[in-house]
């Protein structure tokens, strides 16, 4: 068992990670930002929940592209093969929780 105060947490360069757990074919991981990160496609579902700070999130439907401002306690969820990008405003620590090995 252990404690991870997310709001201490700082990495050594942009999206940089702690592993917080592996449960059975899924990673959780602690993130830490402060640049926006690339746009990408899982092959498989991915939550992002926002910790602390505020990330706009990008994201395609078709030809279209999307975005939402995510706050401290947001959620989103991006499904497998749905392209998005976050971009982080400030400072952000993000959990993350996808597929092993995804991007």
């Amino acid at each position: 068992m252990r404690t991870i105060r997310s709001r201490e947490f700082t990495a050594d360069r942009a999206w940089g990670a702690l592993d917080v757990a592996a449960i059975e074919g899924a990673t959780v991981r602690l993130h830490w930002t402060d640049r926006p990160y690339q746009w990408h496609v899982n092959d498989g579902e991915e939550v992002f929940a926002v910790l602390d700070g505020r990330v706009e999130m990008r994201y395609r439907q078709g030809e279209a592209e999307h975005a939402v401002v995510l706050e401290a306690g947001d959620l989103f969820h991006a499904g497998a093969g749905d392209a998005h990008v976050a971009h982080p405003i400030g400072e952000a620590r993000i959990l993350v929780i996808e597929k092993a090995g995804s991007l």
